[in-house]
């Protein structure tokens, strides 16, 4: 597939000395519902700053739907939805009254149909029955919501989100996770920021991680993955003989959570069946077993030797 975003050395150094983005290599594939992955203050928001035009690189090269920026932003923008920090409202007017000031400021939105599309955004996103309501009143996930209905006023070729489910309750983070891949079936390249690895598990079809300004890695969700090592788990109420029993026959990083007892897999050579049999011949009374496959926050632990925040 195309990349609808690339960029080559992209780099960001502060007054100061901070370097917040260290020679970048991204590629975005048409289609992609793609995540950007990292902790907070990995330099995510700063390469979407970058990408999106609102500040000058101080080394390298973006390209945005076949055009560099920030040269061209006057002709890529106009393709290009985003909620980037937040969301920038006039609390003093309703959600609808926003929106409406948003589509206004578009040269090519058809002021025609404005009432429909504002209608239809709202619709989207769940904000239909706070329509009315001024958006100072609005809660942090109801603010966030009517950001990404300014992003879905007009059809884009690409979505551009950071931290979209942020302030959003579980129902919330649910919705607006089903929103994206409908954009994604209907053809829009959604680029999603995220630093939770369930969302990004959950909803994007490829990924790249970041951690202190420099990419680590980037591919296939189901490939980054791939990667890691999974872990044996062992559901068991002998939690202690368990984990004794384990580290006798060899299993490294044993772990025990609650009624679980996990550990690094062991190798080719041992005998799933044997471990199984050694442990209740141990007398631990086994209620499952088995080698989980590895997670994308495996694949990050074994990247970084660190997790992070991984809520959903």
């Amino acid at each position: 597939m195309a990349a609808v975003i690339e960029t080559h050395g992209l780099t960001k150094r502060y007054r100061g000395g901070q370097l917040a983005v260290d020679r970048l290599d991204l590629a975005v594939p048409a289609g992609s519902v793609f995540g950007f992955l990292g902790p907070n203050g990995s330099g995510k928001t700063t390469t979407i700053r970058m990408l999106m035009g609102l500040i000058e690189p101080t080394a390298g090269s973006a390209t945005v739907l076949g055009g560099t920026m920030p040269r061209a932003v006057r002709t890529v923008l106009p393709h290009v939805g985003a909620l980037i920090e937040g969301p920038a409202l006039y609390g003093f007017l309703s959600g609808r009254d926003n929106l409406v000031r948003y589509d206004s400021a578009d040269p090519n939105a058809d002021p025609r149909t404005r009432a429909a599309r504002v209608a239809s955004a709202l619709d989207r996103v769940g904000l239909a029955s706070a329509a009315g309501k001024k958006a100072k009143a609005y809660s942090l996930g109801m603010k966030q919501r009517l950001g990404l209905a300014a992003a879905l006023l007009q059809p884009r070729k690409l979505l551009v989100l950071d931290e979209p489910t942020n302030g959003l309750d579980p129902q919330g983070m649910r919705e607006i996770r089903a929103l994206v891949r409908a954009l994604a079936a209907d053809g829009t390249t959604v680029f999603l920021s995220s630093h939770l690895l369930d969302e990004i598990e959950q909803v994007c079809t490829h990924a790249a991680v970041m951690a202190q300004g420099r990419l680590l890695i980037q591919g296939p969700v189901a490939d980054l993955a791939a990667g890691a090592r999974g872990r044996l788990v062992v559901l068991t109420p002998d939690t202690g003989d368990a984990a004794r029993l384990l580290k006798e026959q060899g299993v490294a990083g044993v772990n025990v959570e609650d009624e679980r007892v996990t550990g690094e897999p062991p190798g080719p050579d041992v005998d799933l069946a044997e471990l199984n049999a050694a442990l209740v011949g141990g007398g631990v009374r086994v209620r499952g077993f088995g080698v989980e496959r590895a997670s994308l926050e495996d694949a990050f632990v074994a990247l970084t030797g660190e997790g992070f925040d991984v809520a959903g």
